[in-house]
């Protein structure tokens, strides 16, 4: 059976050349490269030779690079991917990968020829064009965003079809030009780029800065200067003994022989175990075993991928069935408590705001009842700082569904201060966390205005602006 013949595309209308400097020209990708070239036959290469396959993850949209290909027979990839060999371009035609800018130029194929995921575009230059200059061109923002205009599909499975790439029209100088082009553009970016790779480094020592910093609150470090000028406060012990009675089970005896060794702690403070901090008339508990599908007007339900590291993410809760939740009472929040993941992704602990009341949680989380006379806030950086954090993952369970069970939350130590210095400590990290917040933020701004200025150089570049400026000044460094 024959397949059918391809419509022949419409001609495609020129942009004035005018506007082109003197000996470039403008033509459609299709004239300068083939789109989507046929594969090679079954017994180019013997069944079992080994070629490149690249599934759509294995391409780095920030640098435009292959990483971590895999290495497959050829007869197992041949048929149901996409071909492509050393110097052809590859792009994401799928959202959002598309919009994200995976798009790469070819190197280093096992074999010289490679295969991947069927969402990726193939260009193929015809001689007149090179890779690199092709890889920049697409790589604009201008380009993207022309081509998202041309999706087709439905929602969450819009692509781009062959025939926007086909006659896309793309100003096209010498072979010479196009090198020189492609070194400055190269040069430049190569500053863009390293600023970028310093900027990606930030969020891990932010993360540290944080962590060090619950690390010295909850070891009274932070605080070291106001027991100092508060030397007559409520002690620790004298806060569990008022809350809690004098019970043996409520103070952390030092011959116990925790997961992990006791930190020293100041004086004035105490060794206390989770659950006498809790209201005794609220148990520490997991909520709804089974969810089930999220319904219109139902209740919201926290599950572990909504409690984040200090904040609770609710763009994307579930809601469940009234009826279900309803045999979850005991889980109902009433905001102010402590809500930690205890199941799959663990590291998630918040206080709940006053606006979730009236949420449940599912299995995967533990409601901590925090007693109203004390600070709920200040029990919650002690369970995320680091030490708590190792506790915890000392007397973690489980291989590929990892989790902690509700009996060892209520025996975890927390260091307890003063009732006062909670309130300094919650302070004072507080301060700390805003000026980090608001390094984020710089950090944030330098990242867009690195990729402002990577399109500004791109524009330049296939304006014909670049190199000749380069020529004739020193604009651009």
């Amino acid at each position: 059976m024959k397949g059918k013949k391809a419509e022949p595309l419409p001609e495609v209308e020129m942009p004035d050349a005018g506007e082109l400097p003197e000996g470039w020209r403008y033509a459609t990708i299709l004239d300068a490269c083939e789109v989507n070239p046929p594969k090679p036959s079954k017994d180019f290469l013997p069944a079992d030779a080994p070629v490149t396959f690249v599934p759509m993850p294995a391409v780095d949209a920030d640098i435009g690079a292959i990483t971590n290909p895999q290495i497959k027979p050829y007869l197992e990839v041949r048929n149901g991917f996409t071909f492509f060999r050393d110097g052809d371009v590859i792009m994401a035609k799928i959202t959002p990968c598309m919009e994200n800018g995976k798009a790469a130029i070819i190197h280093g194929m096992k074999n010289g020829i490679g295969f991947g995921s069927t969402e990726f575009h193939v260009m193929r230059s015809r001689g007149e064009i090179l890779p690199e200059f092709l890889y920049y061109y697409i790589r604009q923002e201008s380009f993207r965003n022309e081509a998202e205009s041309h999706f087709t599909g439905s929602v969450g499975q819009k692509r781009v079809p062959a025939d926007f790439i086909k006659q896309s029209v793309i100003p096209l100088p010498p072979l010479a030009e196009q090198r020189r082009i492609v070194a400055r553009i190269e040069a430049l970016l190569s500053h863009i780029n390293a600023t970028r790779d310093r900027l990606s480094r930030v969020p891990l020592i932010m993360k540290k800065f944080r962590q060090g910093v619950l690390a010295a609150a909850c070891s009274g470090r932070l605080t070291e200067e106001w027991r100092d000028d508060n030397p007559n406060v409520e002690s620790g012990i004298q806060l569990i003994e008022r809350i809690a009675g004098r019970d043996s089970h409520s103070i952390v005896p030092y011959d116990d022989d925790p997961p992990l060794p006791l930190p020293e702690i100041p004086d004035t403070w105490e060794w206390s175990r989770c659950f006498p901090l809790c209201d005794p008339k609220r148990d520490i508990t997991y909520g709804v075993i089974k969810l089930g599908a999220s319904i219109k007007g139902g209740i919201p339900t926290l599950r572990s991928s909504d409690v984040r590291w200090l904040y609770i993410d609710n763009n994307d809760v579930k809601t469940i069935d009234p009826s279900i939740a309803s045999q979850y009472s005991r889980t109902f929040l009433k905001g102010g408590e402590i809500v930690i993941t205890v199941r799959g992704t663990l590291g998630g602990i918040a206080v709940v705001p006053q606006s979730m009341a009236g949420y449940n949680i599912s299995r995967e989380v533990a409601v901590l009842p925090i007693r109203s006379d004390l600070d709920a806030k200040y029990f919650c950086y002690a369970i995320a700082s680091i030490w708590s954090q190792n506790w915890l993952s000392e007397v973690t369970k489980g291989v590929a569904y990892t989790g902690f069970n509700i009996r060892d939350l209520k025996r975890l130590p927390l260091p307890l201060p003063p009732l006062a210095e909670q309130h300094e400590i919650i302070r004072r990290v507080g301060l700390l966390f805003e000026r980090a917040d608001a390094f984020d933020q710089e950090v944030v701004a330098a990242g867009l205005r690195c990729e402002q200025l990577t399109q500004a150089v791109l524009g330049k570049a296939f304006r014909g602006e670049l190199v000749r400026k380069m020529e004739s000044s020193n604009e651009i460094k």
